[in-house]
């Protein structure tokens, strides 16, 4: 394996580009896993999912297939899914609830804040074999924190606190949970996985590129062009409006404000103006429902404000990118340098009409399921370019659209038009994360 240096880690980033074993290199993603996944606070779950003693769900936090589950004292643990006898993952479910994990090789029972209940035959064990120690404990993670049922983690300790590694993206969970007439929301149980045979990075770089849809997207544009106006009745044209969506002309793509911010985090502008996805849509009376039943909660002021935010993918950097106005979360899994699974939810908002649930599930199912004509082009993208950058040819990818141009903004983020701003954003938390403490 190759020790990359700091110095040699700087050396393949540019201002305004970037070299391609950033996407190729196996030591380097080595590396990924243990400076940034290793590190960072991570998206571990949501409250909603375990909400009784013994909850669980099974997920995976870069080297760490984990499970995260409720204590019986309401405490969130996140564990590592090896058994510490002889290392078996002891769990498969994707989630339900136990009152222990029993690993299926030698039968070790463990607690659900994986300290060790027992093992089979205690008799045969040496006299100092103890159940307490330590040692015989299932792997927890050094921290977990929620931020309004929005559950992190971090895998080793550091002295970053979660309020601090999310600083403005706050703004975009609490957009979500005020979305609910009733403050509460409740994610789905039936999430959506694909898998791409690209790196990680570019799922993200890809979230904030208001480009690329123009040519990526042509003809899932040219497919709803041609569809009636008055859409499927199934869901009264939310399909065909979704795919429209990118049909936006150049300059309405370089009008669209992209904001990338401390830590690797950023979003961009909505871009949906008219119909069932606008911000602003009218005459829809499953939407005057939903507006009376939140204007009930927080009067007309502050519901006109909590609907009027209009902001697209939002990251958190480095593995989740949240859609507060769609209910729609995304996750990132890296699994090899060139193979990466997204697993996207959606959420119910309580106290909002069920066919606002019904537009979130059919929102996920266009843009996140296997059949996506909006996802396939991506990864079909993505793919194409693992392929030639694993090809020897030119070293550097050029990331300088907009450099030199964007404009400071509160916070130490900057913001732009017709910019790759929020992909330099990413790799500057990248350097941050991969060099610190060497």
């Amino acid at each position: 394996m190759t020790e990359w240096s700091a110095d040699e880690l700087q050396a393949l980033l540019g201002p305004d580009r970037v070299h391609r074993f950033l996407y190729t290199d196996r030591d380097i993603y080595e590396l990924e896993l243990d400076r940034i996944f290793g590190r960072a606070w991570l998206y571990a779950a949501h409250e909603s999912a375990i909400k009784a003693p013994g909850d669980f769900v099974r997920t995976k936090l870069g080297r760490w297939d984990a499970i995260v589950v409720r204590d019986d004292g309401g405490a969130i643990h996140v564990l590592h899914n090896r058994c510490a006898h002889r290392g078996a993952r002891f769990c498969t479910a994707p989630g339900g609830n136990a009152r222990f994990f029993t690993c299926p090789y030698h039968g070790w029972s463990y607690r659900r804040d994986g300290w060790l209940e027992g093992v089979p035959h205690r008799r045969s064990y040496p006299d100092n074999f103890s159940l307490d120690d330590p040692a015989h404990h299932l792997a927890k993670a050094a921290e977990v924190e929620s931020y309004r049922g929005f559950v992190f983690t971090k895998l080793a300790p550091s002295a970053l606190s979660l309020r601090q590694h999310l600083g403005a993206m706050t703004d975009a969970i609490d957009n979500l949970v005020d979305r609910a007439p009733d403050g509460e929301i409740e994610i789905c149980d039936t999430p959506l996985s694909v898998e791409y045979r690209a790196n990680w990075k570019m799922h993200h770089e890809n979230a904030s590129d208001v480009f690329h849809p123009s040519f990526v997207h042509a003809s899932s544009v040219v497919a709803a062009e041609q569809a009636p106006p008055a859409g499927s009745p199934l869901d009264r044209g939310q399909t065909r409006e979704q795919l429209l969506g990118n049909a936006y002309t150049r300059r309405e793509w370089e009008s669209i404000e992209l904001v990338g911010l401390p830590g690797g985090h950023s979003y961009m502008g909505g871009f949906y103006r008219g119909g069932l996805l606008s911000p602003n849509v009218t005459g829809d009376p499953i939407r005057e429902r939903y507006r009376d039943a939140l204007v009930a909660r927080h009067g007309t002021d502050k519901a006109a404000q909590i609907l009027g935010v209009d902001r697209f993918n939002n990251l958190v950097f480095p593995n989740v990118t949240l859609n507060a106005q769609y209910h729609q979360l995304r996750v990132v899994h890296p699994i090899a340098v060139d193979r990466t699974v997204v697993t996207a939810y959606c959420f119910r908002l309580k106290g909002a009409p069920e066919e606002i649930y019904r537009r979130a599930v059919r929102y996920l199912t266009n843009l996140s399921s296997p059949a996506s004509m909006i996802s396939s082009d991506d990864f079909e993208v993505f793919e194409r370019c693992q392929a030639g950058l694993t090809e020897a040819g030119a070293q550097w990818i050029d990331l300088a659209r907009g450099y030199g141009k964007d404009r400071a903004i509160a916070g130490g983020g900057t913001a732009g038009e017709a910019s790759e701003l929020p992909i330099r954003a990413q790799f500057t938390a990248w350097l941050d994360y991969m060099t610190a403490g060497t």
